[in-house]
């Protein structure tokens, strides 16, 4: 019988030393959120330079840790490149010192398997069992294409992470080396629901009837939408991620997932990312399954559930319903993640909908976010064909199966009050009003 412990104590190392594995030219993975660890990255980033170490590439999804070591005096020693440009990545990117990589997150495990090179896969991974097994605590997400892929890996072993009973699980017999690192999980702070979101969330939560299953995403409109929610019964939670509102409607009696089709009695995610609140609830909790995120996101599995609705936030909206939730600009400030494809599978479900909600104004209110053109340089989220219901806090503007100047009366109606005439004007200007 292996003796899993003498093997783990073997492999057992510090974080220096495993940075000084790291070898040129070589392609570092971590996945998003939980998983990203900091002692190995933060010795890695330390001495990659001081090696001398050339064209070494770190890639990284949703940051949740400073990077102080990424700068530009770094040469090519080590270059960031992220898949979504949450954190770290937004200073790096801009600063033209990070490099970013497009791609809808349903789509990062077949492009990692098909298109990418993983030389070391990096994780932050619970306290091995008895079996010798590491669990990926609070994520799934592509985790799984990583360990098919690396030829290292290295992992962070933190007591304080919790151990999702269907996240991967990594064998101490994968293991490179290891290193212990017990500190406090990164915590997103608490939302501050303002006015505007908390009315926000009214209105959406009026369209969403008893039994509809949910995907809310990142912010105060959609955790504003979830507490909006708690008298509702019967509801179910199919989404990329995790949230508080979303364990606050289960403790509630809200959410009991007994309507959906597949996977009743279970909240469905790729990730879980929050508040200790989040990390306890899921802790060996057999109600959540964080399944892969090509599964997930997928928009035939999505539109499986009837009445599935999802919500996410917008920077811009134009006139013809094109959404931008990524850049003000050309400065990126985001990625696409699963925006996308919860709107498409939100649309094709029966009964289902999209709402893309955010505030009218940008800028301490001296900017509109209804415009007539994108602004230049701006990313495309989701594209007019998929564009469903766009909320402000002075209503819903439905867009799907109405013409651009229907459209385009229905977001003028929804934007600021102080900006209508401007946008009215322009309108009239590009001939769309009729």
């Amino acid at each position: 019988m292996t003796d899993h412990k003498a093997e783990y104590q073997k492999k057992r190392i510090t974080p220096k030393e495993i940075a000084g594995l790291i070898q040129d030219g070589q392609s570092i993975w971590t996945d998003i959120a939980l998983s990203q660890l900091k002692a190995i990255l933060d010795a890695i980033g330390a001495c990659t330079a001081e090696r001398g170490l050339s064209n070494v590439t770190l890639n990284t999804a949703l940051d949740v840790y400073p990077m102080p070591y990424l700068q530009p005096e770094q040469g090519g020693a080590l270059t960031s490149v992220s898949l979504f440009c949450g954190g770290e990545a937004r200073r790096t990117v801009n600063g033209g010192y990070g490099d970013v990589l497009p791609s809808y997150y349903r789509d990062f495990p077949r492009m990692i398997r098909e298109k990418q090179r993983v030389d070391v896969f990096c994780a932050a991974v619970s306290p091995m069992d008895s079996h010798g097994y590491f669990s990926m605590g609070a994520v799934s997400s592509y985790a799984e294409v990583l360990l098919e892929k690396a030829g290292f890996i290295f992992l962070e072993v933190n007591k304080n992470m919790p151990r999702s009973l269907s996240a991967p699980v990594i064998h101490i017999s994968q293991v490179s080396a290891l290193c212990e690192n017990t500190m406090p999980l990164p915590c997103l702070p608490p939302v501050k629901l303002d006015d505007v979101s908390l009315t926000i969330g009214s209105l959406i939560a009026e369209e969403i009837p008893d039994g509809a299953t949910l995907q809310l995403g990142i912010g105060a409109i959609p955790d504003a939408v979830g507490f909006a929610l708690k008298h509702k019964r019967g509801l179910g939670i199919h989404t990329e991620m995790f949230t508080d509102s979303m364990v606050e409607l289960i403790e509630c009696g809200a959410v009991d997932n007994l309507h959906k089709p597949i996977h009743q009695g279970r909240s469905i995610a790729a990730f879980a990312f929050g508040s200790q609140r989040i990390y306890d609830y899921i802790d060996e909790n057999r109600a959540i399954e964080l399944l892969p995120v090509d599964y997930v996101n997928d928009p035939t599995v999505i539109a499986q559930h009837p009445n599935f609705v999802s919500v996410n936030a917008a920077l811009e909206v134009d006139f013809w319903g094109q959404v931008n939730a990524e850049s003000v600009g050309s400065r990126v400030i985001s990625g696409t993640g699963g925006q996308a494809d919860y709107v498409r599978g939100a649309v094709q479900s029966k009964g289902g909908q999209s709402f893309i909600a955010f505030s009218s104004t940008a800028k301490g209110g001296t900017a509109s976010k209804i415009v007539s053109a994108l602004s230049l340089g701006s990313v495309v989220s989701t594209n007019k064909n998929d564009a469903d219901n766009i909320v402000t806090e002075y209503g819903i503007a439905r867009l799907r199966g109405r013409t651009l100047s229907q459209r385009t009366k229905a977001l003028i109606s929804i934007a600021h009050p102080k900006f209508r005439d401007e946008l009215t004007f322009a309108a009239k200007k590009r001939n769309i009003l009729i």
